[in-house]
């Protein structure tokens, strides 16, 4: 419903002020409060109900603002989170406890966190873990594995975070306090108060040919500033993410590859756009396929694609079939997972205005630079004429890599010279955005009598849906890991991105990885089972160490540091498997316990290509240093990890810098946000920054490499042997810079060869995690009681986002292994999309090795996708351990599991 529709005036108070707006009194109460009254804190995920982020106080008791209709505040007290944070106690506290717990993470939940959590302090009763999570438990988050937040409101006492420290200091977000007082911008908070609206129009079916009717007769009849469609893109009517496989229409023509794909779109004023009649265009659908297994046979979504195939990869050492013909032990087995849902909270948006002969989009995005340079492909221009000023994003996982709204917006303001807004609705969200690549894998491994490995062969094929997105780097990088980090001498991986007629599937952390995973583990403790061996201790056995090649060839002599996770894990085991069994000793019958274990590596960056990042830093007349950082927060952390690294370098406090965040106007390319890579790669370049500028100083100063530097009243001094003195700054630069740096770094890699031998990464982080659960072998259901992991970071730039980023990912793999299945074509919401709530996520002990990389800042490494490649493989491993049943198809549901358990029953195991 439009606000601009007939309605009543409605009054309310609005964080302690008296406001009214025009507005229909059905209308939602979320929309009258951003629209209406300029209330953005309070954010909007779903329009159902289903996200909280949108909760408000409502004379004190916490709603959804979007199931609440705008009549129903008429003469009521309104609090948001801005508003609790201002002028309540508890909001204030609440969010300084935000702040020292990391309990924010990308932001786009904390505001219906916090107004939830403080409904629940003002009730002044006694808290505990389950009082907290039975208050918070209709707000979802994607990012932070709930354990800090909960954490958070069990500790509001009135105490400051940790602001200061360099590297390994356990500083507070530098970024933080925005998203925990409701200052934070995402996409649809900045859209300029008089944008017109655009709205894609899209296909019905899985594949359809298409014709439109009149469009100019019905874009005049509607009042309607444009109606856009392939015909309009002044460019290339295509995009993409690797070179070589540009090949996603903004605007498909004449027929759609994809339940959900953009035809046109219209744009003008969002009452005129509600009371648009249907659209003239007339569907054909077409025979479409969902399944890799008959994309042989299937129509050819790309002619040049034979048999459906986007890309193969091959990964090949020693003589994997001689190997598995002559081992003691073998296990073998099919795997499948399904699509997956990035479920990030905050829909794609996207604002665009024309300024003169530039066009200014600012998104929601992962990746400014590849979004300026895709978009000017598509307007025609040279990349120098987009400026792309990415807004804080809130949550992306991987999809916010993509192109998605940013050509709709950036094409209509370009035609139009004004500007125009798109939010996408929760539904469009699911249907269009890219998924993680559902997986049918084949797999055997084989050992020696002792238990080494001596042989693996893995054959997976990957649904890439209709486009390639980063389909190509999945199935490049899975047959470089479907080892794991472990030394496997004969070894054959080949994999294969298959297109259907589903939405695109992309990256989403683990580029594959996890998939991967979860079938060598499980294959791994069937082996020990054969070989009557301790899981771990078979684990720990066959770990790669320094010296040692993996199935690249590719040889490490530092920074291996798997067997140490397995190591920290090892009292942790020990324990888990003593109170299993006097669990199952004592429990009911058709309750089981077990603990599971697994391992994964992963490696940081772009595979065996250039990966740079560039920083910029200057030093204003006045002595402000301004750290000019390009590396997009998707909430992992990257503002304050390189913040500090870049301070370190410089030999100053945090405090002291300015930080200017991404915008291809002003910062450098530091690269995308993904494939682990910011605290590694720029965070290189950011040291190497600070290095050069400290350089500079201490030149001017002419003082040795030990003096410190302090930023007093506007001046710099250096103080050396008990002697300071000022630094007198050289005149400014155009920039407005009297001293200034621009550093780059990019690791060092090999292409692989034929047989994918080379060194395809100059840093692997690795990991190992135990699940410790419950099933009710009656109900099939898992109750999980703890997750204890151990990561291998390198070297801890901040402990406290270290054990964020654990916590979360931990929570995308219990969803991976036990709930999340998109259906194409069906899945609308997250009502029937699940992702872990706060009762799903069990506690979390976090475990961080230190033990240096020579590539990595201070030693640090990459940590995003790490942390979920071993959750799931470790809950199926513990699944199979309390009750016997083996779950090869994800997700674990109940229903499976129960069937499993039932089968396994008929034929004895139980």
């Amino acid at each position: 419903m439009s606000l601009d529709a007939p309605g009543c005036r409605i009054s309310f108070t609005l964080n302690g002020t008296e406001v009214s707006a025009d507005s229909p009194a059905t209308a939602r109460l979320s929309q009258v409060l951003r629209e209406k009254v300029g209330a953005k804190d309070v954010k909007v995920g779903c329009d159902a109900g289903d996200c909280g982020a949108c909760t408000v106080l409502l004379d004190g008791a916490p709603v959804c603002a979007c199931l609440t209709a705008a009549g129903q505040a008429e003469g009521r007290r309104i609090e948001t989170q801005a508003g609790l944070v201002a002028r309540d106690p508890h909001g204030r506290q609440l969010a300084r406890a935000f702040q020292r717990h990391h309990a924010a993470q990308c932001g786009i939940c904390t505001p219906g966190m916090m107004v939830s959590a403080v409904a629940l302090l003002r009730s002044g009763g006694a808290l505990t873990e389950q009082i907290v999570e039975d208050a918070l438990g209709g707000v979802l988050c994607r990012c932070t594995g709930y354990r800090s937040i909960i954490a958070a409101v069990l500790d509001t006492a009135d105490r400051p975070a940790e602001t200061k420290g360099g590297v390994g200091a356990a500083i507070e977000r530098i970024d933080g306090w925005a998203k925990v007082s409701g200052a934070e911008q995402f996409g649809d908070d900045v859209a300029p108060a008089d944008a017109l609206t655009l709205r894609v129009i899209r296909s019905p079916f899985h594949r359809a040919a298409f014709r439109f009717g009149d469009l100019d007769e019905f874009r005049d009849a509607a009042g309607l500033a444009l109606i856009l469609t392939a015909a309009d893109v002044p460019g290339e009517n295509r995009f993409g993410v690797i070179p070589g496989f540009e090949d996603q229409p903004v605007f498909a023509s004449d027929e759609t590859r994809f339940k959900g794909e953009a035809v046109a779109a219209v744009v003008g004023r969002p009452d005129l756009l509600d009371a648009m009649p249907d659209f003239p265009v007339s569907w054909s659908e077409l025979p479409s396929n969902l399944a890799p297994d008959l994309a042989v046979a299937a129509p050819l979504l790309h002619a040049d694609r034979a048999e459906n195939v986007m890309c193969r990869g091959y990964v090949a050492r020693g003589n994997a079939k001689v190997a598995l013909e002559g081992a003691a032990h073998v296990a073998a087995g099919d795997f499948s997972t399904g699509f997956i849902e990035h479920a990030y909270i905050e829909p794609e948006a996207a604002s665009a205005c024309r300024v003169g002969d530039r066009i200014e989009v600012q998104c929601c995005t992962q990746a400014p630079y590849m979004n300026r340079d895709g978009l000017a492909r598509i307007l025609g221009v040279s990349p120098d004429a987009v400026r792309i000023r990415p807004t804080a994003t809130g949550g992306g996982f991987g999809s916010k890599l993509d192109l998605t709204a940013q050509p709709f917006v950036a094409l209509a303001a370009w035609r139009l010279g004004r500007p125009v807004r798109v939010t996408y609705s929760r539904a469009e969200s699911i249907a269009t955005s890219t998924k993680r690549h559902p997986s049918q894998i084949r797999m055997e491994i084989g050992t020696d009598a002792e238990g080494r490995i001596v042989g693996a062969r893995f054959d997976g094929s990957f649904n890439t849906g209709a486009y390639a997105s980063w389909g190509p780097t999945v199935a490049s990088r899975v047959p470089i890991h479907a080892s794991g980090p472990y030394l496997t001498p004969n070894y054959e991986a080949k994999s294969a991105g298959i297109h259907t007629h589903t939405a695109p599937s992309g990256a989403f952390r683990g580029f594959g990885v996890p998939q991967s995973a979860v079938a060598q583990e499980q294959l791994y403790d069937e082996l020990a089972g054969k070989l009557e061996m301790d899981r771990l201790e078979f684990r720990y056995l066959n770990s790669l160490a320094a010296g040692q090649p993996t199935v690249t060839g590719q040889v490490f002599e530092q920074g291996v540091g798997i067997r140490a996770c397995f190591e920290a894990l090892r009292p942790h085991w020990q324990r888990a498997l003593r109170e299993v069994a006097a669990c199952n000793v004592s429990s009911r019958p058709h309750r089981r316990c077990g603990v599971g274990i697994a391992g994964g590596w992963y490696g940081c960056g772009n595979t065996s290509m250039s990966n740079p990042s560039t920083i910029r830093a200057g030093i204003t007349a006045d002595a402000r240093i301004c750290l000019h950082q390009g590396a997009v927060d998707i909430g992992q952390g990257s503002n304050t990890v390189i913040a500090q690294i870049f301070a370190e370098a410089l030999g100053v406090a945090v405090g002291d810098i300015v930080l200017i965040g991404a915008d291809t106007d002003i910062t450098p390319d530091a690269g995308k946000t993904s494939a682990s890579r910011q605290t590694f790669i720029s965070g290189a370049a950011a040291k190497l920054c600070g290095e050069a500028l400290r350089r500079q100083i201490l030149r001017l100063g002419n003082v040795g490499d030990g003096a410190k530097i302090h930023l007093r009243d506007g001046v710099i001094e250096l103080s050396e042997n008990g002697a300071s003195h000022s630094v007198p700054l050289p005149e400014a630069n155009a920039q407005g810079y009297a001293l200034e740096a621009v550093e780059s770094y990019d690791p060092p890699t090999t292409p692989l060869d034929e047989n994918g031998q080379g060194a395809p990464y100059a840093v692997f982080g690795s990991a190992a995690q135990m699940a410790e659960l419950e099933v009710d072998c009656e109900l099939g259901t898992v109750r999980l009681v703890r997750i204890t992991a151990a990561h291998d970071v390198g070297r801890a730039i901040n402990p406290a986002l270290a054990q964020g980023q654990i916590e979360g990912g931990v929570a995308q793999g219990i969803g991976l292994a036990l709930m999340e299945e998109f259906l194409p074509g069906r899945t609308e919401n997250l009502h029937d999309y699940l992702i872990p709530t706060i009762g799903d996520v069990p506690p979390i002990s976090s475990i961080l090795i230190e033990g240096g990389d020579p590539h990595g800042p201070y030693g640090a490494k990459g940590l995003g996708e790490h942390c979920l490649i071993p959750t799931a493989p470790a809950i199926l491993n513990a699944i199979t351990h309390a009750c016997g049943a083996r779950i090869r198809d994800l997700p674990a549901t109940p229903d499976r599991l129960r069937a499993a358990i039932l089968s396994l029953r008929n034929g004895g195991g139980l």
